[in-house]
């Protein structure tokens, strides 16, 4: 369950969404949404958290890069596990990881393995701290610190930004030859800026978007699906319910009633 949110300071504020941490009082396992947005994922209890996806099962490293998922994926969640998430906005989380941002896409990635040393002595740092606000100070300072050293175009940065807001507020089919006319650049460029930056085609993350729009209204609304799957600009029931089964591996009556 989301436990507590922080609002990062402004420096980060253009680039992070948000703090939350997220606490399990009972064992669980859990079906993962696709967010739409690459995490940084700190487990502050240590205690385990296996992921499982089809067959296989991998244990969650403590401090862990969660790119896009865009398949069905669960998590085994002990009781009394607690993280502190970072979610970063979609088109910033590469200006805080030297990697391509596809490189993290439908995988969990030790954050040690990206930096090393710099990795553990953050989190003994943060581990120290008595208190969460702490904790979260600690967390901005790092990713102040990895900000500075960014080498990124901020001409890119803004370009990144404009397209990922414009494609998140298509409400009809996407459609990459409309988004290459609109701000002139060839649809190859778009789509490798994406992977770059976002970690996923322009395509599946108007899907994703689309797919959590349609998850909300099915959490908060007593709509019927078809009016649901109307709403966020599926083909047609059959389109709504095999997509999100895709992401999830549930239809969205089975989601409907876990909410």
């Amino acid at each position: 369950m989301r436990d507590r949110v922080f609002f990062p300071s402004d420096i980060l504020k253009p680039f992070v969404k948000n703090y939350w941490t997220c606490r399990h009082d009972t064992d669980v396992l859990e079906v993962m949404y696709p967010s739409g947005c690459v995490e940084l994922c700190i487990d502050i209890s240590t205690n385990d958290t296996v992921r499982h996806r089809g067959s296989n099962a991998m244990k969650v490293p403590s401090l862990e890069v969660l790119g896009h998922w865009t398949i069905p994926t669960m998590a085994a969640l002990t009781k009394g596990n607690t993280c502190l998430i970072t979610r970063f906005h979609p088109h910033a989380n590469a200006l805080f990881f030297p990697n391509p941002a596809s490189d993290f896409t439908n995988e969990s990635i030790d954050l040690c393995d990206i930096f090393n040393k710099e990795s553990g002595d953050f989190y003994n740092r943060l581990m120290e701290q008595p208190t969460l606000e702490q904790k979260v100070e600690v967390l901005e300072a790092f990713l102040i610190q990895r900000l500075v050293r960014n080498k990124r175009s901020d001409q890119q940065l803004k370009l990144v930004e404009h397209l990922c807001n414009y494609v998140a507020q298509e409400d009809r089919a996407f459609n990459i030859q409309d988004l290459s006319a609109h701000y002139g650049f060839s649809e190859r460029y778009i789509q490798k800026l994406f992977m770059d930056w976002v970690g996923i085609t322009p395509q599946k993350f108007f899907s994703v978007q689309r797919f959590n729009r349609s998850l909300e209204l099915l959490r908060s609304s007593p709509q019927p699906l078809t009016s649901i799957a109307f709403e966020c600009g599926y083909y047609d029931q059959a389109h709504f319910i095999k997509e999100f089964k895709s992401y999830t591996g549930l239809t969205p009556n089975q989601v409907k009633k876990l909410c």
